[in-house]
């Protein structure tokens, strides 16, 4: 049985400014691991966390894929919603709270 997979935009560019909603994308206070990844450009971040979502998407659980908001191939997290885990980009320009 395969997971559900659900695709967001957690940030966005605006006419007010960059707005972001990451530190809602997981709950503080039930997640059990916050993973913070970094790395230069084309380091594999993002197929990374596309190799686990996908692993764990197969294994039945659902997936969250939070997409960048200047490049939608790329990613900025994934979350593994039966386990409470979340995988999240920690490079610059992102401001990752853990």
């Amino acid at each position: 049985m395969k997971g559900n997979i659900r695709n967001f935009f957690p940030g966005g560019n605006t006419s007010y400014g960059f707005y972001s909603f990451y530190q809602y994308i997981i709950d503080q206070n039930t997640a059990k691991r916050k993973i913070c990844i970094k790395g230069g450009p084309g380091t594999g971040k993002s197929s990374l966390m596309k190799n686990v979502g996908n692993f764990f998407v197969n294994k039945g659980y659902d997936i969250e894929y939070h997409h960048c908001s200047s490049d939608n191939n790329s990613l900025d997290g994934v979350v593994i919603k039966g386990l409470e885990i979340a995988i999240i980009d920690g490079t610059a320009p992102h401001v990752v709270v853990l």
